[in-house]
This record gives structure tokens, C-alpha cells and sequence, in this order.
């Protein structure tokens, strides 16, 4: 059953559209595929998930664009949000 979204392919981060507990699948669809892996934390409505292992000072992509940067290794099933990102500001 899909319980996240993917907004852009490129993204390496997931929506969860309802709580996921730890341990449980995250599921979303990508090109007509669904694609699951297990949620290493447990994961809030509307937060983000790691669709791939992320390393330290790697991009955090959603929406196909930069959000910010890992300030460590962020393994995929595991939470992305303030705790383990931070924000880029660019320059404008």
C-alpha cells in the first residue's frame, strides 16, 4: 500500500502521507513501479524519508531541487528533517 510520495525522480527523499513506524515499509510509486524499503525511525505525516543512503555534505533533494545538506550520514529509511539537514541559503 503506498504510504509516500515522490515528488520529483530526482528527489532522494520521500513524503510520508501517514504516520510510518519504525520497522515498517515506506511505499511509493515511481514510473509506474512501487518501490518500498523499511523505515528506520518513526516517521511523522508529511515528513521526509531517506529514499537512498544520503552521505555528509550530500545534497537533500525534493521537489528535483536542493533543500538542503546532510550534516551527517543520513541512511535511507531513516527521518530527514532539521536535525539532520541544514539550510543552504543561496546566493541571490
Amino acid at each position: 500500500m503506498i504510504n509516500a510520495l515522490i515528488i520529483d525522480e530526482r528527489d532522494n527523499v520521500v513524503v510520508a502521507i501517514e504516520p510510518i513506524a519504525k520497522g515498517s515499509p515506506v511505499c511509493f510509486a515511481l514510473k509506474n513501479d512501487e518501490i518500498a524499503f523499511t523505515a528506520l525511525d518513526d516517521i511523522i505525516i508529511y515528513h521526509k524519508v531517506a529514499r537512498s543512503d544520503i552521505r555528509k555534505g550530500a545534497s537533500v533533494l525534493k521537489y528535483g531541487e536542493r533543500i538542503g545538506e546532510a550534516v551527517g550520514d543520513i541512511p535511507m529509511g531513516s527521518h530527514v528533517h532539521v536535525h539532520n539537514i541544514s539550510n543552504l541559503k543561496e546566493d541571490l
